[in-house]
């Protein structure tokens, strides 16, 4: 919109230029609305209530308020990006609350953590779309309007428009106009016969796509309302074998619009059966991904047959309107825990969080019932994990992942016993361990219990209080399912935008004018002129193919050579062309206009 609508302004002026030296014939060349100055004299009267509710509409509804509604939404959109929002990820705003505790008062009184939901932003939202519609509902009826008329009357004087040519023929000014009639309908033009003079007209599809980029500008922004207000969006952890209903209670995390009913929640379920990753092995890119997706069953309804799909990065599972993506991948080790009496107390596959990208990952394993230490009481154990699926080996630095795929997968654990802290009711992050009430298991060294453990190892806990195992490796993923109404309509509008711009750029309003009548001494005169909405350099090569073609049916008289305006290559000033300047009749001077000439029917 802003390349068109800068345009404006500098258009209507000329456009009023245009029409105050051409008359009728430069008026209406646009749907641009006239802007209404205000008197200038001593005296200005007070405006009552109405007048000031209609100075603010016009003022709204101008593209000058329009352009700075669009600059002022671009720009509110800026701290959207680049602060993290609540609606996207809470755990990032809260980790963002902690590290700034001196910005984090003001940005929450601007709702910066918050931004498209603000009262600010929707302000502007609204303004704009208010603004566009209050731009196009006029614009549209002058358009319409246009499209019903026939091209205006040629002017008095032709020889003042910018393109101009002229010969003498000794066809008849009725065969002239009907030839010209002819001529400009097979070059798409609406034409029709005025007086003396054949009135054409092409190019009205630039306002047509004028109006339907801001049309579909109004499409983008109620799809995008539409979006925000009935979106719902949440995610979920699956380890290989389990799956997901579509439910509420199922999601680890959920989201949704202000005006979403959660009944209408698409009823389907997967399973993942397998998560397939493989990684380059060598070179520079070595570690990064080449086959990354989730192998999955699914079913859609209540008793849906099942069915096989494969979800990537970037190609989800699509289930009635409903969409599955694929964002994230990582290890769960399978843990066995016993009790002193070899009981065994929890067997699982324990979710990782991943630290960098070679799947170096941390977390927690709680054991929250069903265990009794050595004197028969309930207590609860928790292990702090770390966990490489490509270890180096000991002695060969830190304990850090050195390859993404399970190629030497090692398990390092610490243990503690007492109480989780999870009975308080407080919500917890199931990947980090609360000590604050628990005791260390100590080791033969006296230090917190320690051990890091390959698959099939164990960890006894000291005093008979059980033991730990490391059974092996599962894979899970972590999917991200996301209802969005409105995004076919916004990528319509967007490929409607990006179309009606193109033509509102590069299509021109222009308007050609062919007059023939009978001169002094009985030789038709043939007049050739065209006007369009801005200066084109392409108007007088245009109107030099249209008289090319007319002069088949309307040939030069013998006496006079043809006069066809030719592209001019350095205009001495605005509104001059070759076409106008180098026209000039057998005498050798400006041809003379037929009103001007004393022969009788040669006035309009």
């Amino acid at each position: 919109m802003s390349k068109s609508n800068s345009t404006e302004t500098r258009e209507r002026e000329d456009e009023r230029g245009q029409g105050s030296a051409h008359g009728a014939a430069g008026e209406r060349l646009s749907t641009a609305p006239r802007e209404e100055r205000p008197d200038t004299g001593a005296g200005v009267p007070a405006m009552s209530v109405v007048g000031w509710v209609r100075w603010f509409w016009r003022q709204l509804t101008s593209m000058r308020v329009a352009l700075i509604l669009l600059f002022l939404l671009s720009l509110g959109a800026i701290p959207g990006s680049l602060i993290p929002q609540t609606s996207v990820d809470d755990m990032k705003v809260q980790a963002f609350k902690d590290q700034h505790t001196t910005l984090t008062p003001i940005y929450e009184k601007l709702q910066l953590f918050d931004v498209y939901s603000s009262v600010w932003f929707s302000a502007i939202y609204i303004l704009l779309f208010v603004s566009l519609i209050g731009c196009i509902v006029p614009r549209t009826g002058q358009f319409v309007g246009q499209l019903r008329s026939r091209p205006p009357g040629a002017p008095k004087r032709l020889t003042r428009l910018p393109a101009y040519t002229t010969w003498r023929t000794e066809a008849e000014p009725e065969e002239v106009r009907e030839a010209a009639l002819a001529v400009l309908r097979k070059r798409r033009f609406r034409a029709h016969e005025v007086g003396d003079a054949v009135a054409a007209e092409k190019g009205y599809l630039r306002e047509a796509g004028n109006l339907v980029f801001h049309i579909a500008l109004i499409v983008m922004l109620v799809a995008f309302a539409s979006g925000q207000l009935f979106k719902s969006e949440g995610g979920k952890l699956v380890v290989e074998g389990d799956g997901f209903s579509n439910t509420l209670t199922q999601y680890d995390d959920f989201k949704s619009g202000s005006l979403y009913d959660s009944d209408s929640l698409a009823p389907f379920s997967f399973v993942l059966d397998e998560f397939v990753g493989t990684y380059e092995k060598s070179g520079p890119q070595r570690g990064t991904p080449r086959t990354f997706e989730a192998r999955v069953t699914y079913t859609e309804g209540a008793d849906g047959a099942e069915r096989k799909d494969v979800i990537k990065v970037n190609e989800p599972l699509t289930v009635d309107g409903t969409k599955v993506y694929l964002i994230a991948h990582g290890y769960a080790p399978v843990v066995t825990v016993r009790d002193g009496k070899g009981k065994v107390v929890s067997r699982t596959a324990v979710p990782l969080l991943p630290i960098d990208n070679n799947i170096t990952s941390s977390g927690a394993i709680k054991v929250m019932d069903g265990y009794k230490d050595k004197n028969g009481e309930k207590t609860q154990l928790g292990f702090k994990a770390f966990f490489v699926p490509t270890f180096a080996g000991e002695g060969k630095g830190q304990m850090f992942s050195q390859f993404p795929a399970l190629d030497f997968p090692v398990l390092a654990l610490s243990a503690y016993h007492g109480s989780l802290g999870v009975d308080s009711g407080l919500a917890q992050n199931v990947y980090q361990l609360d000590t604050s009430k628990m005791k260390e298991f100590k080791g033969e060294d006296g230090e917190l219990l320690k051990k890091m453990m390959m698959p099939g190892e164990k960890l006894d806990l000291p005093d008979g209080a059980g033991s730990i195992t490391f059974e092996g490796v599962e894979e899970w993923a972590s999917f991200q399912i996301s209802q969005q109404p409105g995004n076919g309509w916004a990528l319509g509008g967007s490929v409607a935008a990006i179309a009606g711009l193109a033509g509102s750029l590069f299509i021109q309003r222009r308007r050609v004018w062919v007059r023939a009548v009978r001169g002094a001494d009985g030789v038709t005169v043939v007049e050739m002129a065209g006007l369009g909405r801005s200066e084109s350099a392409k108007l007088p090569e245009e109107l030099g193919d249209l008289s090319v073609a007319l002069v088949t049916t309307a040939p030069v008289a013998a006496e006079e050579a043809p006069d066809t305006p030719e592209k001019p290559d350095a205009p001495d000033g605005p509104g001059t062309t070759d076409a106008t300047t180098d026209a000039t009749n057998e005498a050798g001077t400006r041809p003379v206009h037929p009103a001007e000439a004393p022969a009788e029917g040669a006035e309009k």
